[in-house]
Protein backbone atom coordinates (compact mmCIF):
# COMPACT_ATOMS: atom_id res chain seq x y z
CA UNK A 1 0.00 0.00 0.00
CA UNK A 2 1.20 3.50 -0.65
CA UNK A 3 1.44 5.84 2.34
CA UNK A 4 0.00 9.56 2.25
CA UNK A 5 3.67 10.72 1.41
CA UNK A 6 3.73 8.23 -1.60
CA UNK A 7 0.49 9.58 -2.85
CA UNK A 8 1.60 12.99 -2.65
CA UNK A 9 4.57 12.20 -4.34
CA UNK A 10 2.46 10.55 -7.35
CA UNK A 11 0.48 13.40 -7.66
CA UNK A 12 3.37 15.51 -8.04
CA UNK A 13 4.24 13.05 -10.67
CA UNK A 14 1.27 13.31 -12.68
CA UNK A 15 1.79 17.78 -12.21
CA UNK A 16 4.91 17.37 -14.07
CA UNK A 17 4.22 14.86 -16.46
CA UNK A 18 0.98 17.08 -17.30
CA UNK A 19 4.02 19.86 -18.01
CA UNK A 20 6.18 18.13 -19.69
CA UNK A 21 3.23 16.45 -22.39
CA UNK A 22 2.41 19.89 -22.11
CA UNK A 23 5.60 21.22 -23.74
CA UNK A 24 5.53 18.33 -26.00
CA UNK A 25 2.26 19.57 -27.07
CA UNK A 26 3.25 23.08 -27.78
CA UNK A 27 6.39 22.95 -29.48
CA UNK A 28 4.64 20.82 -31.96
CA UNK A 29 1.97 23.14 -31.82
CA UNK A 30 4.45 26.02 -33.30
CA UNK A 31 5.86 23.38 -35.75
CA UNK A 32 2.95 23.19 -36.97
CA UNK A 33 1.85 26.84 -36.96
CA UNK A 34 5.73 27.41 -38.45
CA UNK A 35 5.21 25.39 -41.39
CA UNK A 36 1.84 26.60 -42.17
CA UNK A 37 3.13 30.19 -42.08
CA UNK A 38 5.90 28.72 -44.49
CA UNK A 39 3.32 27.95 -47.39
CA UNK A 40 0.46 29.81 -46.41
CA UNK A 41 2.21 32.88 -46.22
CA UNK A 42 5.16 32.52 -47.69
CA UNK A 43 6.74 33.43 -44.52
CA UNK A 44 10.60 34.25 -45.07
CA UNK A 45 13.35 32.57 -43.39
CA UNK A 46 12.21 33.17 -39.35
CA UNK A 47 10.03 30.60 -39.96
CA UNK A 48 12.59 28.47 -41.00
CA UNK A 49 14.49 28.68 -37.82
CA UNK A 50 11.07 28.45 -35.87
CA UNK A 51 10.29 24.91 -37.57
CA UNK A 52 13.76 24.20 -37.13
CA UNK A 53 13.84 24.40 -33.60
CA UNK A 54 10.26 23.33 -32.85
CA UNK A 55 11.08 20.25 -35.18
CA UNK A 56 14.20 19.53 -32.64
CA UNK A 57 12.25 20.51 -29.51
CA UNK A 58 9.64 17.64 -30.66
CA UNK A 59 12.98 15.12 -31.30
CA UNK A 60 14.32 15.43 -28.49
CA UNK A 61 10.87 15.30 -26.05
CA UNK A 62 9.74 12.23 -27.63
CA UNK A 63 13.53 10.48 -27.10
CA UNK A 64 13.54 11.54 -23.71
CA UNK A 65 9.66 10.57 -22.93
CA UNK A 66 10.55 6.91 -24.78
CA UNK A 67 13.71 6.79 -21.99
CA UNK A 68 11.72 7.79 -19.10
CA UNK A 69 9.02 5.89 -19.95
CA UNK A 70 11.21 2.81 -21.05
CA UNK A 71 12.65 2.94 -17.16
CA UNK A 72 8.53 1.47 -15.75
CA UNK A 73 7.10 0.08 -18.16
CA UNK A 74 6.83 -0.85 -22.03
CA UNK A 75 5.90 2.50 -24.01
CA UNK A 76 2.26 2.52 -25.77
CA UNK A 77 2.59 -1.31 -24.49
CA UNK A 78 4.70 -2.36 -27.52
CA UNK A 79 7.27 -5.32 -26.50
CA UNK A 80 10.17 -2.94 -27.59
CA UNK A 81 13.32 -4.91 -26.35
CA UNK A 82 15.16 -2.87 -23.08
CA UNK A 83 12.21 -1.48 -22.15
CA UNK A 84 10.21 -1.86 -18.63
CA UNK A 85 13.92 -2.11 -17.11
CA UNK A 86 12.96 -1.89 -13.58
CA UNK A 87 9.84 -4.67 -13.43
CA UNK A 88 11.70 -7.48 -15.70
CA UNK A 89 15.67 -6.53 -13.91
CA UNK A 90 14.08 -6.05 -10.61
CA UNK A 91 15.48 -8.81 -9.34
CA UNK A 92 19.02 -8.21 -11.06
CA UNK A 93 18.88 -4.43 -9.40
CA UNK A 94 18.80 -5.50 -5.82
CA UNK A 95 21.80 -8.13 -6.21
CA UNK A 96 23.90 -5.47 -7.91
CA UNK A 97 22.80 -3.23 -5.48
CA UNK A 98 24.01 -5.57 -2.22
CA UNK A 99 27.19 -6.05 -4.24
CA UNK A 100 27.59 -2.26 -4.61
CA UNK A 101 26.71 -1.84 -1.13
CA UNK A 102 29.29 -4.53 -0.10
CA UNK A 103 32.03 -3.69 -1.51
CA UNK A 104 32.04 0.37 -1.47
CA UNK A 105 30.18 0.33 2.09
CA UNK A 106 31.37 -2.83 3.59
CA UNK A 107 34.86 -3.04 3.38
CA UNK A 108 37.21 -3.19 5.83
CA UNK A 109 39.16 -0.92 5.07
CA UNK A 110 36.14 1.36 4.64
CA UNK A 111 34.99 1.05 7.57
CA UNK A 112 38.16 1.03 9.81
CA UNK A 113 38.83 4.28 8.37
CA UNK A 114 35.23 5.63 9.20
CA UNK A 115 34.76 5.04 12.54
CA UNK A 116 38.39 6.43 12.93
CA UNK A 117 37.77 9.62 11.57
CA UNK A 118 34.29 9.47 13.94
CA UNK A 119 36.82 9.68 16.96
CA UNK A 120 34.33 7.20 18.83
CA UNK A 121 35.97 6.90 22.23
CA UNK A 122 36.39 10.70 22.72
CA UNK A 123 32.65 11.37 22.34
CA UNK A 124 31.29 8.70 24.19
CA UNK A 125 33.34 9.77 27.15
CA UNK A 126 32.15 13.30 26.92
CA UNK A 127 28.26 12.42 26.28
CA UNK A 128 28.87 9.48 29.24
CA UNK A 129 30.49 12.55 31.55
CA UNK A 130 27.22 14.46 31.18
CA UNK A 131 25.06 13.23 34.34
CA UNK A 132 21.56 13.27 32.48
CA UNK A 133 23.31 11.22 29.83
CA UNK A 134 24.81 8.67 32.55
CA UNK A 135 21.28 8.31 34.42
CA UNK A 136 19.53 7.63 30.73
CA UNK A 137 21.90 4.85 30.27
CA UNK A 138 21.85 3.62 33.17
CA UNK A 139 17.88 3.53 33.40
CA UNK A 140 17.94 1.53 29.84
CA UNK A 141 20.59 -0.68 31.74
CA UNK A 142 17.96 -1.85 34.73
CA UNK A 143 15.19 -2.01 31.85
CA UNK A 144 17.03 -4.38 30.14
CA UNK A 145 18.18 -6.22 33.09
CA UNK A 146 14.53 -6.54 34.32
CA UNK A 147 13.15 -7.38 31.00
CA UNK A 148 15.73 -10.32 30.84
CA UNK A 149 14.70 -11.77 34.54
CA UNK A 150 11.38 -11.33 33.84
CA UNK A 151 11.92 -14.02 30.54
CA UNK A 152 14.14 -15.98 32.75
CA UNK A 153 12.26 -19.05 33.50
CA UNK A 154 12.66 -19.15 37.54
CA UNK A 155 12.90 -23.55 37.34
CA UNK A 156 15.54 -23.43 34.92
CA UNK A 157 17.83 -20.90 36.22
CA UNK A 158 17.17 -22.41 40.15
CA UNK A 159 18.26 -25.80 38.07
CA UNK A 160 21.05 -24.35 36.79
CA UNK A 161 22.36 -22.73 39.59
CA UNK A 162 21.56 -25.41 41.65
CA UNK A 163 24.06 -27.55 39.79
CA UNK A 164 26.60 -25.09 39.30
CA UNK A 165 27.01 -24.50 43.10
CA UNK A 166 26.75 -28.87 43.81
CA UNK A 167 29.24 -29.09 41.49
CA UNK A 168 31.34 -26.56 42.24
CA UNK A 169 31.30 -27.37 46.17
CA UNK A 170 31.87 -31.17 45.43
CA UNK A 171 34.84 -30.84 43.37
CA UNK A 172 36.34 -28.35 46.15
CA UNK A 173 37.70 -29.80 48.69
CA UNK A 174 36.53 -27.79 52.01
CA UNK A 175 38.73 -29.25 54.70
CA UNK A 176 42.08 -27.55 53.92
CA UNK A 177 39.81 -24.20 53.57
CA UNK A 178 38.38 -24.26 57.26
CA UNK A 179 41.37 -25.43 58.59
CA UNK A 180 43.02 -22.23 58.22
CA UNK A 181 40.18 -20.10 58.55
CA UNK A 182 39.71 -21.97 61.87
CA UNK A 183 43.67 -21.98 62.38
CA UNK A 184 43.59 -18.04 61.80
CA UNK A 185 40.60 -17.74 64.14
CA UNK A 186 41.95 -19.46 66.89
CA UNK A 187 45.03 -17.42 66.34
CA UNK A 188 43.80 -14.26 66.88
CA UNK A 189 41.24 -15.32 69.88
CA UNK A 190 37.75 -14.85 67.69
CA UNK A 191 36.53 -17.93 68.80
CA UNK A 192 36.02 -16.49 72.46
CA UNK A 193 33.36 -14.56 71.77
CA UNK A 194 31.87 -18.03 71.07
CA UNK A 195 33.08 -19.88 74.02
CA UNK A 196 31.80 -17.00 76.14
CA UNK A 197 28.19 -17.38 74.19
CA UNK A 198 28.38 -20.98 74.83
CA UNK A 199 29.03 -21.08 78.68
CA UNK A 200 26.40 -17.67 79.04
CA UNK A 201 23.74 -19.63 77.59
CA UNK A 202 24.78 -23.53 79.39
CA UNK A 203 25.03 -21.23 82.83
CA UNK A 204 21.42 -19.26 81.97
CA UNK A 205 19.70 -22.51 80.89
CA UNK A 206 20.89 -24.52 83.76
CA UNK A 207 19.64 -22.21 86.36
CA UNK A 208 16.21 -22.40 84.60
CA UNK A 209 16.10 -25.96 84.58
CA UNK A 210 17.84 -26.97 87.60
CA UNK A 211 15.28 -29.46 88.77
CA UNK A 212 15.12 -30.81 84.84
CA UNK A 213 18.99 -31.50 85.72
CA UNK A 214 17.95 -33.81 88.87
CA UNK A 215 15.60 -35.02 87.81
CA UNK A 216 17.45 -36.89 85.07
CA UNK A 217 20.43 -37.93 87.55
CA UNK A 218 17.98 -39.15 89.53
CA UNK A 219 16.35 -41.41 87.07
CA UNK A 220 20.05 -42.70 85.98
CA UNK A 221 20.35 -44.01 89.66
CA UNK A 222 19.64 -47.66 90.67
CA UNK A 223 16.38 -48.71 91.45
CA UNK A 224 18.05 -50.13 95.12
CA UNK A 225 19.33 -46.93 96.50
CA UNK A 226 17.11 -44.66 98.33
CA UNK A 227 15.47 -41.67 96.97
CA UNK A 228 17.08 -39.25 99.79
CA UNK A 229 20.26 -40.30 98.44
CA UNK A 230 19.25 -40.33 94.84
CA UNK A 231 18.26 -36.55 95.73
CA UNK A 232 21.54 -35.68 97.49
CA UNK A 233 23.38 -37.01 94.54
CA UNK A 234 21.48 -34.72 91.81
CA UNK A 235 21.77 -31.68 93.78
CA UNK A 236 25.24 -32.19 94.26
CA UNK A 237 26.09 -32.91 90.78
CA UNK A 238 23.98 -30.24 89.69
CA UNK A 239 26.18 -27.53 91.75
CA UNK A 240 29.31 -28.65 90.43
CA UNK A 241 28.08 -28.83 87.18
CA UNK A 242 26.92 -24.94 87.72
CA UNK A 243 29.76 -24.20 89.47
CA UNK A 244 31.85 -25.30 86.75
CA UNK A 245 29.87 -23.35 83.80
CA UNK A 246 29.67 -20.20 85.78
CA UNK A 247 33.79 -20.20 86.26
CA UNK A 248 34.12 -21.02 82.79
CA UNK A 249 32.55 -17.90 82.25
CA UNK A 250 33.91 -15.87 84.25
CA UNK A 251 37.03 -17.13 84.05
CA UNK A 252 38.97 -16.31 80.57
CA UNK A 253 41.83 -18.13 82.55
CA UNK A 254 39.99 -21.07 83.03
CA UNK A 255 41.76 -24.70 82.49
CA UNK A 256 38.67 -25.67 80.37
CA UNK A 257 38.83 -22.52 78.16
CA UNK A 258 42.43 -23.45 77.21
CA UNK A 259 41.64 -27.18 76.60
CA UNK A 260 39.02 -25.57 74.02
CA UNK A 261 41.78 -23.65 72.96
CA UNK A 262 44.45 -26.75 72.15
CA UNK A 263 41.57 -28.99 71.30
CA UNK A 264 39.98 -26.27 68.25
CA UNK A 265 44.05 -26.02 67.22
CA UNK A 266 44.62 -29.46 66.95
CA UNK A 267 41.12 -29.92 64.99
CA UNK A 268 42.52 -26.94 62.64
CA UNK A 269 45.92 -28.63 62.01
CA UNK A 270 44.15 -32.31 61.52
CA UNK A 271 41.78 -30.53 58.89
CA UNK A 272 45.20 -29.45 56.95
CA UNK A 273 46.76 -32.45 57.40
CA UNK A 274 45.34 -35.38 58.80
CA UNK A 275 44.03 -37.30 55.58
CA UNK A 276 41.06 -39.11 58.23
CA UNK A 277 39.90 -35.89 58.94
CA UNK A 278 39.87 -34.62 55.87
CA UNK A 279 37.88 -37.85 54.54
CA UNK A 280 35.38 -37.54 57.15
CA UNK A 281 34.65 -33.55 56.30
CA UNK A 282 34.15 -34.57 52.58
CA UNK A 283 32.20 -37.66 53.71
CA UNK A 284 29.39 -35.25 55.68
CA UNK A 285 29.86 -32.22 53.15
CA UNK A 286 28.64 -34.99 50.23
CA UNK A 287 26.33 -36.04 52.96
CA UNK A 288 24.52 -32.93 53.50
CA UNK A 289 24.67 -31.51 49.75
CA UNK A 290 22.79 -35.63 48.73
CA UNK A 291 19.78 -33.57 51.32
CA UNK A 292 16.73 -32.14 50.05
CA UNK A 293 16.34 -29.37 52.41
CA UNK A 294 19.98 -28.33 51.68
CA UNK A 295 19.06 -28.62 47.57
CA UNK A 296 16.30 -26.75 48.20
CA UNK A 297 17.87 -23.80 49.99
CA UNK A 298 20.57 -23.73 47.04
CA UNK A 299 17.83 -23.34 44.13
CA UNK A 300 16.25 -20.61 46.10
CA UNK A 301 18.88 -18.91 46.13
CA UNK A 302 18.12 -17.85 42.54
CA UNK A 303 14.81 -16.26 43.70
CA UNK A 304 16.13 -14.35 46.71
CA UNK A 305 18.96 -12.99 44.27
CA UNK A 306 16.35 -12.00 41.58
CA UNK A 307 14.22 -10.24 43.84
CA UNK A 308 16.95 -8.49 45.10
CA UNK A 309 18.39 -7.10 41.61
CA UNK A 310 14.79 -6.51 40.60
CA UNK A 311 14.06 -4.17 43.59
CA UNK A 312 17.09 -2.67 43.23
CA UNK A 313 17.15 -2.20 39.32
CA UNK A 314 13.27 -0.63 39.76
CA UNK A 315 14.76 1.76 42.97
CA UNK A 316 15.88 5.16 41.33
CA UNK A 317 18.11 6.08 44.55
CA UNK A 318 19.00 2.16 45.10
CA UNK A 319 22.91 1.32 45.56
CA UNK A 320 22.86 -0.43 42.44
CA UNK A 321 22.05 2.22 40.46
CA UNK A 322 23.80 4.76 41.97
CA UNK A 323 26.68 2.90 41.33
CA UNK A 324 26.47 2.54 37.83
CA UNK A 325 25.99 5.74 37.54
CA UNK A 326 29.01 6.92 39.63
CA UNK A 327 30.80 4.23 37.46
CA UNK A 328 29.44 5.47 34.12
CA UNK A 329 30.04 9.27 34.50
CA UNK A 330 33.87 8.34 36.27
CA UNK A 331 34.46 6.26 32.95
CA UNK A 332 32.96 9.24 30.57
CA UNK A 333 35.18 11.50 31.83
CA UNK A 334 38.49 9.43 31.88
CA UNK A 335 37.42 8.19 28.08
CA UNK A 336 37.20 11.99 27.39
CA UNK A 337 40.61 12.37 28.54
CA UNK A 338 42.65 9.83 28.48
CA UNK A 339 44.03 9.09 24.93
CA UNK A 340 45.19 5.75 25.71
CA UNK A 341 41.77 4.52 26.50
CA UNK A 342 40.43 6.32 23.92
CA UNK A 343 42.72 4.22 21.36
CA UNK A 344 41.74 1.05 23.38
CA UNK A 345 38.16 1.55 23.39
CA UNK A 346 38.24 2.25 19.77
CA UNK A 347 40.01 -0.36 18.47
CA UNK A 348 37.82 -2.87 20.17
CA UNK A 349 34.73 -1.00 18.65
CA UNK A 350 36.65 -1.46 15.55
CA UNK A 351 37.77 -4.89 15.25
CA UNK A 352 34.00 -5.89 16.22
CA UNK A 353 32.56 -3.92 13.68
CA UNK A 354 35.45 -5.47 11.39
CA UNK A 355 34.92 -8.56 12.27
CA UNK A 356 30.94 -8.50 11.65
CA UNK A 357 31.69 -7.59 8.00
CA UNK A 358 34.20 -9.05 6.86
CA UNK A 359 32.23 -12.26 7.93
CA UNK A 360 28.70 -11.63 8.29
CA UNK A 361 29.01 -9.18 4.55
CA UNK A 362 26.85 -11.24 2.93
CA UNK A 363 24.16 -12.08 5.43
CA UNK A 364 23.96 -8.09 5.68
CA UNK A 365 23.85 -7.36 1.64
CA UNK A 366 21.19 -10.27 1.88
CA UNK A 367 19.03 -8.27 3.37
CA UNK A 368 19.13 -5.74 0.96
CA UNK A 369 18.64 -8.57 -2.22
CA UNK A 370 15.91 -10.70 -0.27
CA UNK A 371 13.75 -7.72 0.39
CA UNK A 372 13.98 -6.76 -3.31
CA UNK A 373 13.07 -10.18 -4.49
CA UNK A 374 10.17 -10.31 -2.52
CA UNK A 375 8.72 -6.87 -4.08
CA UNK A 376 6.32 -7.40 -6.32
CA UNK A 377 7.43 -5.89 -9.65
CA UNK A 378 4.44 -3.63 -10.65
CA UNK A 379 4.44 -1.71 -7.09
CA UNK A 380 8.00 -1.86 -7.10
CA UNK A 381 8.09 0.31 -10.50
CA UNK A 382 5.22 2.61 -9.36
CA UNK A 383 7.02 2.85 -5.90
CA UNK A 384 10.55 3.88 -7.32
CA UNK A 385 8.41 6.20 -9.84
CA UNK A 386 6.80 7.96 -6.98
CA UNK A 387 10.13 8.70 -5.90
CA UNK A 388 12.45 9.52 -8.63
CA UNK A 389 9.48 10.44 -11.27
CA UNK A 390 9.28 13.78 -10.65
CA UNK A 391 12.82 14.50 -11.31
CA UNK A 392 13.29 12.38 -14.26
CA UNK A 393 10.31 14.24 -16.15
CA UNK A 394 12.67 17.40 -15.73
CA UNK A 395 14.81 15.20 -18.17
CA UNK A 396 11.96 15.71 -20.71
CA UNK A 397 11.64 19.29 -20.28
CA UNK A 398 15.17 19.49 -20.77
CA UNK A 399 15.41 17.21 -23.57
CA UNK A 400 12.76 19.44 -25.35
CA UNK A 401 14.47 22.38 -24.88
CA UNK A 402 17.81 21.29 -25.72
CA UNK A 403 16.85 19.68 -28.79
CA UNK A 404 15.02 23.16 -29.39
CA UNK A 405 18.26 25.01 -28.74
CA UNK A 406 20.07 22.41 -30.66
CA UNK A 407 17.74 22.12 -33.55
CA UNK A 408 17.92 25.68 -33.72
CA UNK A 409 22.30 26.27 -33.60
CA UNK A 410 22.22 22.63 -36.06
CA UNK A 411 19.68 24.65 -38.49
CA UNK A 412 21.97 28.20 -38.36
CA UNK A 413 25.46 26.68 -38.78
CA UNK A 414 24.16 24.67 -42.00
CA UNK A 415 21.91 28.18 -43.25
CA UNK A 416 25.93 30.03 -42.42
CA UNK A 417 27.73 27.98 -44.67
CA UNK A 418 25.20 27.91 -47.85
CA UNK A 419 23.71 24.07 -46.87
Amino acid sequence: MFSAADEERRRGVRRMKTTATGLLILVALVYVLAKYAQHAWDAGGWADYVAAAAEAGMVGALADWFAVTALFRRPLGLPIPHTAIIPTKKDQLGISLGEFVGENFLSSDVVKARLHSLGIGGRLGAWLAEPAHAERVTAELATALRGALTVLRDADVQAVVGEAITRRAETAEIAPGIGKTLERVVADGGHHRAVDLVCTKAHDWLVTHGESVMDAVQGGAPGWTPRFVDRKIGDRVYKELLRFVTEMRDMPEHPARGAVDRFLTDFAADLQSDTETRARVERLKSELLARGEVQDVIASAWTAIRSMIISAAEDEQSELRLRVRSSLMSLGARLATDGRLQDKVEGWIEGAVVYVVTNYRTEITSLITDTVAGWDAEHTSRKIEAHIGRDLQFIRINGTVVGALAGLLIYTVSRAFGA
